[in-house]
């Protein structure tokens, strides 16, 4: 089970790597993607509950990481803000999602990228 654990958060920080280069390299259809979050049920409690596996897994494996608390609180912050999502009504988070592409134009996008890279790499420092 720790294995797996340990499995899930790796993937989900190459995950938040892809995110990052995504980012960079093409700035347009990440926008995209961030627009579709909420805009149907599917997608909607569907990302809200994949979100919540990786928050799972670093709630699982936090005391086995380099940095237990760090883990364990971010996997908390994760789980919970799920948690609360699935109470939001999904108008308002496809709202949100969108004004959020808005204010996010391309530059602005390809300027967060590297956060996102450095972010990814430390989820997979913390566990390897």
């Amino acid at each position: 089970m720790i294995a797996l654990a340990q499995g899930i958060v790796i993937v989900f920080g190459a995950f938040i790597i892809y995110v990052g280069l995504l980012m960079f390299i093409n700035p347009e259809k990440a926008r995209a993607i961030l627009m579709k979050a909420g805009s149907t049920n599917f997608i909607n409690y569907a990302e809200i509950t994949i979100r919540m596996i990786p928050a799972l897994a670093m709630i699982l494996y936090a005391d086995f990481s380099r940095y237990p608390d760090g883990l364990k609180l971010f996997g908390w912050f994760m789980l919970g803000t799920s948690a609360i999502l699935y109470f939001v009504p999904r108008k308002v988070h496809h709202s949100f999602s969108l004004r959020a592409a808005e204010v996010l134009n391309p530059h602005y996008v390809r300027l967060l990228s590297p956060v996102s890279l450095l972010f990814g790499s430390v989820i997979i420092y913390c566990v390897i």
